[in-house]
């Protein structure tokens, strides 16, 4: 029987527009675009040049700190354009797909015969080794890293989140060949959530299946790690998407890179939510084709609606991005005596509105806006009691602030990751950018241990 943590805190947000177990189809696209932002903390070194052809698996781009960590093309075609931004940053590499695919052949492999190394570089070799990330700092790992642990999160609990047990049909052999993979570098443990029952998961072997039982964000891999094997100083764990260890199964049984993957197209402004089957770096253009409730006023997230990334028409899929968001800007609101009404279709955590009065299934269509100017820090432990972890979340926040690296390490930093301090974010009576300050704290402790 797998192991239960029950968590108390933390914060379920209900969005109108979840996305329902349903499928639609997308017009072929003969556009992709793979973007090395999706990478936290990778510097990316571009290795093909325009008009250069390349099959499914190719290198696009690497890490420039670590040239073996290489960045596959989730298709083959001729490089379009290698898009750059201020200081010739890159953007994207944009590649003209094939009408017909062709794939780079890494070889079948028997997954149950590999040792850890032979993972590490079947991974490298096939450039999926950078869908690794790790903890601490929340980063892009490289392969000269020993991690004493593997995490893999299936539960996604974050608002108009898509279901993971969903993605998963027809994708099982895949999955299980990927934490065997995984277990070969190092152990690795499985979280769950209590409601999940899919065979796959609850019986999966080769790792150690734990169940979180609780409110948002006990998804986070960050609240599973701090639960069951937190990160001291000197010490790393790999966090996987489940959604990339399906990508490495589909690797080792079929020898080809296959980076499709079934996204949630969901939010209170998609006309019909659902489920769409999708490479990496396909343009959102053509995930929201026809989708959209009207063209201006509303927000188009990369991601969810709390941790993900504004977005246009123009850009493309994720690679750790398993769904596409939608809501109103807010930009065109009405607040005339809006302090006065009862505000029975706002959400309020405090109950300062009466939609409280009706439970809490009642779901909410938010728009983007803040809602409040920027201010000081209040201390009333609000963070503490959606954040379900072991850490001082405001100390924290303070000590990041006020760039004390000690007493940053002092507070848990290297056991956090931004997203963990999404709920936190959205219930901060401060209006503080609660991610972006972790982010930064991650960056200056990551800067000062190079």
């Amino acid at each position: 029987m797998a192991n239960v943590i029950k968590l108390r805190k933390g914060l379920d947000i209900r969005l109108q527009g979840r996305a329902v177990l349903q499928k639609t189809n997308v017009e072929h696209v003969l556009e992709n675009g793979l973007c090395p932002e999706s990478f936290p903390g990778l510097t990316p070194k571009v290795v093909v040049r325009e008009g250069d052809s390349v099959k499914a698996g190719d290198a696009l781009f690497v890490n420039k700190a670590c040239p073996e960590v290489r960045f596959a093309s989730p298709v083959s075609g001729v490089v379009e354009a290698v898009v750059r931004g201020e200081r010739r940053k890159v953007l994207c590499v944009k590649v003209k797909a094939d009408e017909q695919q062709q794939y780079v052949d890494f070889g079948v492999k028997d997954v149950a015969t590999l040792d850890g190394e032979q993972v590490k570089k079947a991974l490298l070799e096939a450039g999926l080794f950078g869908y690794i990330n790790q903890l601490p700092y929340a980063v892009t790992t490289t392969p000269d890293v020993t991690p004493k642990a593997i995490f893999v999160s299936a539960l996604r609990d974050m608002p108009l989140a898509s279901d993971f047990e969903f993605e998963l049909q027809g994708n099982e052999k895949a999955f299980q060949a990927g934490l065997t993979a995984l277990s070969k570098m190092a152990k690795t443990y499985l979280g769950l959530g209590a409601k999940q029952s899919a065979d796959a998961l609850v019986g999966a072997s080769d790792v150690e299946v734990v169940v979180f039982d609780g409110p948002c964000p006990a998804g986070n891999v960050g609240v599973q790690v701090n639960h069951l094997n937190p990160v001291n100083k000197g010490e790393v764990v790999w966090t996987v998407d489940p959604t990339a260890v399906i990508f490495f199964g589909r690797l080792l049984l079929t020898g080809k890179v296959d980076l499709r993957r079934t996204v949630a197209v969901a939010g209170s402004e998609v006309k019909t939510p659902s489920y769409v089957d999708v490479l990496v770096g396909t343009p959102l253009s053509a995930i929201l084709n026809g989708q959209l409730t009207k063209e201006h006023g509303i927000r188009i997230i990369n991601g969810n609606p709390l941790t993900g990334v504004k977005a246009t028409l123009e850009d493309y899929l994720g690679g750790h991005t398993s769904e596409v968001t939608v809501i109103p800007e807010g930009d065109d609101a009405d607040e005339l005596l809006g302090w006065i009404l009862p505000r029975t279709k706002q959400f309020s955590v405090n109950r300062s509105y009466f939609s409280w009065l009706f439970g809490k299934k009642k779901e909410y269509s938010l728009d983007a806006r803040v809602k409040g100017g920027e201010r000081k820090m209040i201390m009333s432990g609000e963070y503490d009691r959606v954040l379900p972890m072991d850490i001082y979340g405001e100390y924290l926040i303070k000590a990041i602030i006020a760039e004390d690296i000690d007493r940053m390490e002092q507070l848990g930093i290297y056991e956090v990751s931004p997203e963990d301090f999404a709920v936190a974010e959205f219930v901060d009576s401060s209006k503080l950018e609660l991610q972006h300050i972790v982010r930064k704290g991650l960056d200056l402790l990551r800067k000062e241990n190079a």
